[in-house]
């Protein structure tokens, strides 16, 4: 089954790939291996920001990191990359909160969750879960990818 049959059948439809907001590109293959830089949240059109343990609660943090995930996967079908992913390798995940709020690891399900939804297996992956007092543009969430592809 294609990533592209197996979106449509978890009735997911990807977002338009976000332009970068600085100096970087959003995907680089090296390697036999796909980096896709640091994708925040959008929902409706709109970046979701805010703190966890402040302003955003768990759920929105967890729907935000899912959001990121679908950044990352709408990145990968604009590099002309996402059918060849064979494996997700790693998803980092920066969560702005409190200096109290320690659940990040459950925010970060959010994206991980989506990943092995979409991959099966192979979106099974290493991670990190990293609270931070502030993100780009005031984001709840980042999330950045190491993916493995097969040859072009």
């Amino acid at each position: 089954m294609t990533i592209a049959a197996r979106l449509a059948e978890l009735g997911i439809e990807l977002p338009k790939a976000a332009a970068p907001v600085a100096s970087y590109v959003p995907v680089v293959e090296q390697g036999g291996m796909i980096y896709v830089s640091g994708q925040l949240p959008f929902g409706d059109g709109a970046l979701v920001t805010g703190r966890l343990g402040e302003d955003v609660s768990l759920e929105q943090g967890a729907a935000a990191a899912r959001a990121c995930g679908l950044m990352i996967l709408a990145q990968l079908d604009a590099a002309g990359v996402l059918e060849r992913v064979e494996r997700v390798v790693k998803l980092g995940a920066f969560i702005s909160s409190t200096a109290d709020f320690t659940d990040q690891p459950k925010v970060a399900n959010g994206a991980s969750d989506l990943m092995s939804a979409v991959f099966g297996e192979a979106g099974k992956h290493a991670r990190s879960a990293v609270g931070v007092p502030v993100l780009p543009l005031g984001a709840a969430v980042e999330v950045d990818a190491i993916l493995a592809v097969r040859p072009a």
